[in-house]
């Protein structure tokens, strides 16, 4: 019996027996949860990857017990088996998917430092920053560099938290050196770090001596980055440019499409909007950017109840989306829901601190519920963090033009914001406010006619028909109305400007006009319930997708 071997003890045999099943079972499991998974069934998935993580810990010990006989017949299947990390790492994104960020980092946690891969450790630096957790971030992603140098999200997060772009060019150094045609990337490290610090204008002239370079000239990437920081600084006109630059070399573009369907609105091109958002639901509606885009035509078409919901279901697909926070917010606003609206500009100044427009749509809804004190602190605030350029003095100078006490400031920040930039619109439409008020039409004018001078925008020419219409210049003002309608055709106040001075000409038909006017009210209101109707029907829609 004792040379027999232990090939023939009939107790290892049984024991062989189970873990092949075992190992059969475990990697059942794994394949099904594997199904759940791309079918979206999260929780389900869940649960399965849980039966095949116990059922692994089962095989672990019975395999301790199982003596060891030299025969290495099970090593290739044991080898086969799905490894217990990567099961562990789908569980945190089905965590992820159902919004339980608490329990993908918990589940994530658990896994030794060492047995980390780089895309577990990237998780956990998103997840973390995500959770405001930015030490353990900064960690994470500084892991990530050590296994990957070239992990461009990782420099991103990393510039995103603060830490300084030398640094982490230090810890890309020796890659720089070894690998060649790398010479780029130092200076695109600088780039996204005057980004991420708010100094617009620095990073726009380094990434534009990147997009010089042959490696990195019409980059996508690099195009749109250039678009969006013409977007932060004011320049409008550029930011679309390059969008639409960007758009062409890419037809399935989808990141910063909802920026360019937001400014394209502001521009009144409508039918431009909604083309956008047919190409781009086309493409996918798994991401916010498509109902964003349609959100921003609802917005300025004033369907704002839809535009609510369309920024919800935004939202719902990526919590993190500024631009649908900014357009929910704007809608809640409008809607007369402004302490609500007030809670979403806020989320958004959080996950984008360098952001002006974010600060300006929580001012615009202090202003609008009388809080001048708050709107006055926060505009201070960001002229001191952001620094002072025409942006920011603009921003401090609309809070000033609230109170008559701080008329003269905001003439001075204006005179300071139009010497920096005398093309930026909105301190040339603020400046003319001040002006009107002081009657002084003649210097509106001029200043008008200077801004107009290099640009065509839709405001100024319907503020400079307003001021032509004041010293009695009705012909020009009448073609300036008719260019800003041209540019928007649903600006409400260059329409109203024309039908007032057409009346004031045909006084004879006053009557009859008026007559007009009475049937047309009693048609706005029909529109007007049309419109209720409508809320309701889109709040219902909002409800059933859990937003408010």
């Amino acid at each position: 019996m004792e040379g027999g071997g232990s090939e023939d003890d009939p107790g290892e045999g049984f024991l062989r027996h189970l873990s092949r099943g075992s190992a059969t079972k475990y990697q059942l499991l794994v394949y099904h949860a594997d199904s759940l998974f791309h079918d979206k069934e999260y929780r389900n998935a869940v649960s399965k990857y849980t039966m095949a993580l116990q059922q692994k810990k089962a095989l672990s010990k019975t395999s301790k017990v199982r003596p060891s006989t030299g025969n290495s017949a099970s090593t290739p299947q044991s080898q086969c088996l799905p490894s217990e990390i990567e099961v562990k790492y789908k569980m945190a994104e089905c965590y992820t998917m159902l919004k339980q960020d608490k329990d993908a980092i918990a589940i994530l946690d658990g896994i030794p430092s060492r047995q980390r891969t780089p895309k577990i450790n990237m998780m956990l630096a998103n997840l973390y920053k995500k959770a405001g957790q930015e030490r353990p971030s900064v960690t994470s992603y500084k892991e990530v560099l050590r296994q990957c140098p070239l992990a461009l999200d990782a420099i991103l997060g990393l510039l995103s938290l603060s830490v300084k772009g030398a640094e982490v060019a230090s810890m890309t150094m020796n890659v720089i050196q070894t690998v060649p045609n790398l010479d780029w990337l130092s200076v695109w490290i600088k780039a996204y770090a005057f980004v991420h610090t708010g100094d617009n204008s620095r990073a726009i002239n380094t990434i534009c001596s990147l997009e010089k370079k042959s490696l990195l000239r019409d980059n996508v990437d690099l195009l749109g980055s250039l678009a969006d920081l013409y977007f932060r600084a004011g320049d409008n006109k550029n930011s679309v440019l390059k969008f639409e630059q960007a758009q062409m070399l890419d037809p399935y573009l989808i990141k910063g499409m909802d920026v360019y369907g937001y400014l394209l609105a502001r521009e009144g091109r409508l039918e431009d909007v909604e083309n956008l958002g047919c190409r781009l639901f086309n493409i996918s509606d798994q991401h916010a950017e498509p109902w964003v885009v349609s959100g921003c035509h609802s917005f300025y078409s004033k369907r704002y109840s839809r535009a609510l919901y369309l920024g919800a279901k935004a939202i719902q697909l990526n919590s993190n989306s500024v631009q649908a926070l900014l357009l929910k917010g704007a809608a809640l606003r409008n809607m007369g829901r402004v302490q609500e609206a007030i809670i979403h500009f806020r989320e958004a100044i959080r996950l984008a601190p360098c952001r002006l427009d974010c600060y300006e749509g929580l001012i615009e809804c202090y202003l609008a519920s009388n809080s001048i004190r708050e709107a006055m602190v926060m505009a201070n605030n960001v002229y001191k963090t952001l620094g002072a350029n025409a942006q920011t003095l603009t921003l401090l100078a609309t809070v000033c033009l609230e109170d008559p006490v701080t008329q003269e400031k905001a003439k001075t920040l204006l005179d300071k914001a139009l010497t920096q930039r005398p093309d930026y619109i909105k301190a040339v439409v603020k400046k003319a406010e001040l002006l009107s008020r002081e009657q002084k039409y003649e210097d509106g004018i001029a200043l008008l006619r200077n801004a107009l001078a290099n640009q065509s925008d839709c405001v100024l020419h319907r503020i400079l028909g307003d001021f032509l219409v004041a010293v009695n210049e009705y012909q020009e003002a009448m073609d300036q109305y008719s260019i800003a309608l041209s540019l928007d055709p649903n600006d409400q106040k260059s329409l109203e400007g024309m039908q007032k001075m057409e009346k004031e000409e045909s006084p004879t038909d006053a009557t009859q006009e008026e007559d007009v006017d009475d049937m047309e009210g009693s048609g706005e209101e029909g529109d007007l319930e049309g419109s209720d109707s409508e809320a309701a029907q889109w709040a219902d829609q909002e409800q059933w997708f859990g937003m408010q």
